[in-house]
């Protein structure tokens, strides 16, 4: 489970989180949603410790991430919003390394890689060099690297930019399954169309705020509206966003 408690992040005058709340629990796919600048990054790279926020605080299955930032990152899966790469590794390698982070033995970590290969279908690639790769390509094995070690949360920012359709269609069944598996998932997304076809919780972030949370049918239900793209925009309504 991943809590967030009134998280607030400014660069100078910008006011990039403020007062941010929201809770996702376990075996639930929750998504961020929101415009551009609205926050969204800013919020999970406070969740996962990369930026210290000026107020609240953010716990993994009740860990806080401040004060026990190793313990915390142990039960979490990142994919962060810039995807890099070792372009003189392979997969294998690539995976492997991240793997050795994590703690797992030479033996775990070879059966973790073809479980994650598997999974994620890189099997045609698992012996290739990173560099040359397509976006799409670089895009799976950050996630395989990110997800070797089956971490209990799953955060996810923008997973699908850059996958082709089959690609992006893999990835919604491997991130069903880990909600069905008990995990918890969190990822944000522009796609209205993903978020509603993937997400059991959708928390809509604008202007640094939460401004509502709830299924993607009752939120169309307290906006009064048939389809979740209009349900969004009743929402968000004029709220400008930040830079995040």
């Amino acid at each position: 489970m991943i809590r967030v408690d009134g998280l607030s992040k400014a660069f100078g005058d910008v006011q990039a989180l403020n007062d941010a709340s929201f809770t996702a629990e376990d075996g639930v796919i929750t998504g961020l949603l929101g415009p551009n600048g609205a926050g969204k990054t800013t919020c999970l790279r406070s969740i996962y410790g990369l930026l210290k926020p000026d107020a609240g605080q953010a716990s993994i299955d009740g860990i806080n991430i401040a004060s026990d930032p190793l313990a915390a990152r142990r039960r979490l899966g990142i994919f962060p919003d810039r995807v890099g790469g070792f372009q003189r590794l392979s997969t294998r390698e690539t995976i492997d390394y991240f793997a050795s982070l994590q703690g797992l033995s030479k033996s775990e970590r070879a059966q973790a890689i073809e479980r994650i290969a598997h999974d994620l279908e890189l099997q045609d690639i698992l012996d290739r060099r990173t560099k040359g790769f397509s976006q799409g390509q670089r895009m799976k094995v950050a996630l395989a690297s990110a997800l070797v070690h089956q971490p209990q949360n799953l955060l996810l920012d923008e997973p699908s930019r850059g996958l082709d359709v089959m690609s992006a269609r893999m990835l919604r069944d491997y991130l069903r399954r880990q909600r069905d598996a008990g995990r918890c998932v969190v990822f944000s997304s522009h796609a209205m169309a993903e978020v509603a076809a993937v997400c059991d919780r959708v928390v809509v972030i604008a202007g640094g705020r939460v401004v509502a949370e709830g299924t993607p049918e009752s939120l169309c239900q307290q906006t009064n509206t048939d389809n979740f793209e209009d349900a969004f925009v009743a929402l968000v309504g004029s709220t400008e966003g930040v830079v995040a």
